[in-house]
């Protein structure tokens, strides 16, 4: 009878582990690209680097946009070069070329993806959804930096350029009135 019970607990207790774990998989994934870089993830920086040094890097912006939404997205300067740990400031226009709103989502990555783990975010627009107007342009602000230790990583200390890529997606009104509430 035990043998009876433990297998029906067992059959029982599986589907909702994996349910759990299929909602724990993403928050779970994203926080193990943020921590390690992987697919060239940026890390979100709480403090300023605690040393700058000599040797500069140049950052290269990028900006994409989904077929499906209708905004113009530019970074404002092609590149910058900065000093690894030395703050850097960028920022990108975006303009709704719809006759309605449009809440969407910048992904990012940096390439090459080796890098990634030494980027450094303080502040982004990438953060949170962006809802813009119908006809509405906008700055945003990207605050970054180049984490020092580049320069001491045997697989990163012959990097010389990174490439800072977002691209905007749609998010979709359901997800949108599910954060904020029904309009």
């Amino acid at each position: 009878m035990a043998s009876k019970t433990k297998i029906a607990l067992i059959a029982g207790f599986a589907p909702l582990a994996m349910f759990g774990m299929a909602f724990a998989g993403v928050p779970l994934y994203k926080l193990f690209c943020e921590k390690t870089g992987y697919n060239g993830t940026t890390s979100i920086a709480k403090d300023a680097a605690s040393e700058v040094l000599s040797r500069q890097i140049k950052i290269r912006f990028d900006a994409n946009i989904m077929p499906n939404v209708p905004w113009r997205f530019t970074p404002e300067q092609s590149e910058v070069s900065l000093r690894l740990g030395e703050n850097g400031l960028a920022f990108y226009r975006v303009t709704n070329t719809s006759d309605h709103p449009i809440t969407a989502v910048a992904n990012y990555n940096v390439t090459p993806h080796k890098a990634a783990i030494y980027f450094q975010k303080l502040e982004c627009f990438c953060f949170k959804n962006q809802t813009l107007a119908a006809g509405e342009t906008r700055e945003m602000p990207v605050i970054f930096y180049v984490d020092p230790r580049l320069a001491s990583d045997e697989k990163t200390k012959e990097i010389s350029q990174v490439t800072l890529s977002y691209t905007f997606f749609e998010v979709p009104k359901q997800t949108v009135e599910l954060q904020t509430g029904p309009s």
